[in-house]
């Protein structure tokens, strides 16, 4: 019988961040960690709750002076453990010039369009202080497309999962999933994979003014507003393409990776800011061939020495009995699928059609199958971040949406993997 007291040593972490307490903080994921702006460390954001969907989610912060010894999380915004409170879901702060904080986050409404935790307003909270007090919540206006709901009261469905990143123009970007209102799709499919939707974008334009959430000006992209798209493989008439993880190249190019039904990783790129984009295409590895992957987030980053570092699970979506392309499932396949993680390190070729080359991938953490939690999910380091702080480069992952944890990667692992 697995000990939970004991299970988050299974991917022999460097760091640990938060281990649940059994008191409805079962589920801890979307996690993002990054400088602190007062330069006292760092900090940790992660969406809490007591078992993934059951409908408290909160906005979690904690902070380290160190990276190693972090402090005991308190909640921001959202539903207190195991009430019926309004949830705030999926949150992503953006830190200006002058340190101050925003914090944005799909913001459940008393209406719900699709699902409670994916369909809501923009939330917004401010901190001036570092994050030790909060502004009152507000709402950002949004804009709306073809996509939404027919009723203007009945609130988007959408998520933001990455930190945003900062364009050419050093503005703030951030890719998020549009899923359509089931009010408007002929067909719906039972399982959760199988939604109509696309990757789209918003821009900060005049956040490093520090201006009164009301006075924010967003820019929604691409401009035509209908995101880009990957048509499901069985499912022809519906789009699956969600989750762009964004980065920003050394010829200004925005350059984005998706999680699709395909059983591979997409991408796309933009040469104008976001405005437009290429038509997306299989992402492929240094011999040419696809990149496996199931319906999981994929995170790319732009590391300090020019390098990318892709995160992915290397399997197409089917792995021994377990099968995302099954039309019913007795259980979440996706909890089986979403495990080993790999890593594969990517140079810049401003003279190839993909612009990005990756090496080889690397097998960097394993659960070896073993369910932990309430969601009795076998999966690890689905919505991590990664920082590079005094020195140390560092993934920090959820393992099993249940452990908050940190892996070192120094610069010998990913030497040896480099595609050069």
């Amino acid at each position: 019988m697995t000990d939970a007291a004991t299970e988050w040593q299974r991917s022999e972490p460097d760091a640990v961040v938060y281990l649940p307490r059994g008191t409805g903080d079962e589920d801890n994921e979307h996690f993002l960690v990054l400088e602190a702006p007062d330069g006292e460390g760092l900090l940790a954001f992660w969406t809490q709750s007591s078992c993934e969907g059951r409908g408290d989610n909160r906005l979690m912060l904690a902070r380290s002076a160190d990276g190693q010894n972090w402090q005991e999380p308190v909640r921001i915004v959202g539903a207190r453990p195991l009430s019926d409170d309004l949830q705030a879901s999926w949150g992503f702060p953006i830190i200006t010039r002058s340190g101050r904080i925003y914090v944005f986050y799909t913001r459940e409404m008393p209406v719900v369009d699709n699902n409670r935790q994916g369909s809501g307003a923009m939330g917004c909270i401010v901190s001036d202080d570092g994050g030790r007090h909060w502004s009152e919540p507000v709402n950002i206006p949004v804009a709306r497309n073809r996509f939404d709901h027919p009723d203007p009261e009945m609130p988007r469905n959408w998520i933001v999962w990455q930190l945003p990143i900062r364009d050419r123009h050093d503005k703030p970007i951030a890719g998020y999933t549009q899923v359509t209102s089931h009010s408007l799709l002929e067909h719906t499919y039972p399982n959760w994979v199988d939604q109509d939707s696309r990757s789209a974008f918003v821009r900060f334009e005049n956040i490093d003014d520090d201006p009164t959430p009301d006075q924010l000006v967003l820019t929604w992209l691409p401009e035509d507003r209908e995101g880009i798209e990957v048509k499901h493989p069985i499912h022809t008439d519906i789009s699956v393409a969600q989750e762009p993880a964004t980065v920003l190249m050394p010829d200004g190019g925005l350059f984005c990776v998706m999680r699709t039904m395909t059983g591979h990783i997409w991408y796309s790129f933009s040469e104008d800011d976001g405005v437009s984009w290429r038509d997306p295409e299989v992402l492929l590895d240094a011999a040419g061939e696809p990149i496996p992957h199931p319906m999981s987030p994929c995170p790319l980053y732009r590391l300090e020495d020019g390098r990318f570092l892709l995160v992915y699970h290397n399997n197409p979506g089917r792995k021994g009995e377990y099968d995302q392309f099954r039309e019913k499932w007795a259980t979440n396949q996706s909890n089986f699928l979403r495990n080993p993680t790999f890593i594969a390190v990517g140079r810049f070729d401003a003279d190839a059609h993909q612009p990005i080359r990756f090496g080889p991938a690397h097998q960097l953490l394993d659960t070896q199958g073993v369910i932990v939690g309430p969601k009795a999910t076998a999966e690890i380091a689905t919505y991590p971040s990664l920082t590079e702080w005094q020195g140390r480069r560092m993934l920090w992952y959820p393992d099993r949406k249940y452990y908050l944890l940190g892996k070192h990667l120094p610069d010998s692992l990913l030497d040896s993997i480099d595609p050069t």
